[in-house]
């Protein structure tokens, strides 16, 4: 069993989901929330608030691994800009406390979740609802984002890990001879 803190990373909501689980069995969700910031407020204290807020959530749920969603290229760059601040915040504050972080893509927790990486907002959302059997959908969409992170870590994350875990020890074992026939 891991304990994953999913970051939905933005400045006005930042969705927050913890999910515990193992690939393979039943999941479930430890909390979820969202950190919020005033839009009229200037960049710096807002940052300064979703950085008080993840570090609440580290403090209270004590996360082995923390997910974030990758920034991905939008056609508004204020938006990205302050959805890449929030995230580098959160990495941040999983990195000091030497948690590890990974990045994933929204086609790639949509697929891990509904099994589409074209699934809408709505399909995410009813499948976090089924996956960690809860009465009622995850409100808003960025906690359920949030909670979809980090069920598609549990599920991707760890066969990643060991997948990268056996190409080095394959490496180390065969790796070719040095000079003069000595191994390196």
């Amino acid at each position: 069993m891991v304990r994953v803190l999913g970051v939905d990373p933005g400045l006005t909501r930042c969705g927050i989901g913890v999910v515990e689980g193992a690939p393979g069995r039943p999941l479930r969700m430890v909390g979820v929330g969202v950190v919020r910031t005033p839009a009229e407020a200037e960049i710096g204290p807002r940052l300064l608030l979703v950085e008080q807020g993840i570090e609440a959530w580290l403090d209270e749920h004590r996360p082995e691994l923390v997910a974030v969603e990758r920034v991905f290229a939008q056609h508004n760059v204020r938006t990205v800009m302050g959805t890449a601040q929030a995230s580098a915040v959160a990495m941040l504050c999983a990195t000091r406390r030497g948690i590890p972080v990974t990045l994933h893509t929204p086609s790639e927790v949509k697929a891990a979740v509904t099994g589409s990486g074209r699934a809408d907002k709505a399909q995410v959302t009813a499948m976090v609802q089924r996956l960690l059997r809860l009465d009622a959908p995850p409100k808003p969409a960025d906690a359920a984002d949030a909670l979809a992170l980090a069920i598609c870590h549990i599920w991707r994350g760890g066969a990643t890990n060991r997948l990268e875990a056996a190409v080095k020890a394959a490496a180390r074992t065969t790796s070719p001879p040095g000079p003069r026939g000595t191994l390196r």
